[in-house]
């Protein structure tokens, strides 16, 4: 059976590489036309990020940094598929999450917000996609934190997930956040998405996925291209 031709990229669905408001991109975006670079066999046949690249628990936020006891806040269970253009699964993709703790920071020597760090978590995992492109996480749900784009910032709770193709060339990142959450309405990351692909990186709760008394289950799919491709931030 031969592959459904391959869509282009909804650009329509992506954030502008240079947004005002995300002071970040300002300096760091590029100032002129993209050039496209034919892709090389290297790119093309790459190594590929796989089973090779895990270890034991690192599916297991709660589990795969634990020193003295449980790491603390709202225990959470991240499930979701990643899809093609067509809605097929990708398959044997490695996928890589990191987040800040439950009360808004990061196990980064950089992050110097004056929250505790919590000594039974890590914040980082990751995973390879199964047979039907699924990948599932455990962890504690992100605080909020401030940061220095404007007066009075806060980045709503979100966690950051990064997907790798067969090369480091081809890795995509974004992030997913949580339903309801207030400062959506305030964060220039989320509000720099068009309007009509907002919801794409707002995750759902799912009692399908909730692990009745352990953890609340929120679910996240990610379409690489089409239509209904995910926004990629960073």
């Amino acid at each position: 059976m031969q592959d459904k031709p391959l869509r282009p990229r909804d650009w329509a669905s992506q954030p502008r590489s240079i947004d005002p408001d995300y002071k970040s991109t300002v300096w760091r975006a590029p100032k002129q036309p993209l050039i496209p670079i034919k892709q090389s066999l290297t790119e093309l046949t790459g190594p590929v990020y796989g089973h090779e690249s895990l270890r034991a628990g690192d599916v297991d936020l709660t589990r795969n940094a634990r020193k003295t006891g449980e790491p603390i806040g709202e225990r959470i269970v991240v499930a979701g598929r990643v899809l093609d253009e067509s809605g097929r699964p990708v398959t044997n993709t490695l996928v890589e999450v990191w987040q800040a703790n439950a009360a808004g920071r990061y196990a980064h020597h950089n992050d110097s917000h004056d929250a505790p760090l919590d000594p039974n978590f890590l914040g980082a995992g990751r995973c390879v996609t199964d047979g039907e492109g699924r990948f599932r996480f455990h962890s504690v749900k992100p605080g909020a934190y401030p940061w220095q784009n404007h007066s009075n910032a806060w980045r709503p709770a979100h966690i950051h997930l990064s997907l790798f193709g067969p090369t480091i060339a081809t890795r995509l990142i974004t992030q997913m956040f949580f339903p309801a959450d207030p400062l959506l309405a305030h964060d220039p990351i989320f509000l720099g998405v068009p309007a009509h692909a907002r919801d794409r990186l707002v995750s759902r709760l799912d009692l399908e996925v909730t692990e009745a008394g352990y953890a609340l289950g929120y679910a996240f799919d990610i379409v690489l291209r089409g239509r209904a491709e995910t926004p990629m931030v960073d």
